[in-house]
């Protein structure tokens, strides 16, 4: 692993499908995590997740889908209107 930012960022942007996954981690609930003895897991399709940042913030829903390769979540009822209003 190297300090370097510019290797750091090559790494990260063109990481393969598998590591990813692991990056796309995320925290579990404090219960899950005295329950599993784990604080963080890769997010599936089908999680209960709840969104911490941004404008849908304190947001719960289901992921519908997991899009590596643009490492984004879609998750139920979170959607964002175009800007042309379609």
């Amino acid at each position: 692993v190297s300090s370097s930012r510019r290797k750091a960022r090559k790494a990260y942007f063109t990481a393969p499908s598998h590591k990813r996954r692991i990056m796309m981690s995320s925290m579990l609930s404090k219960d899950l995590r005295a329950k599993y003895s784990v604080r963080s897991v890769p997010i599936r399709r089908d999680d209960e997740v709840m969104i911490v940042r941004g404008q849908y913030h304190d947001r719960e829903g289901k992921v519908t889908q997991v899009y590596r390769k643009k490492f984004r979540i879609h998750i139920e009822r979170v959607t964002r209107d175009k800007a042309n209003g379609q």
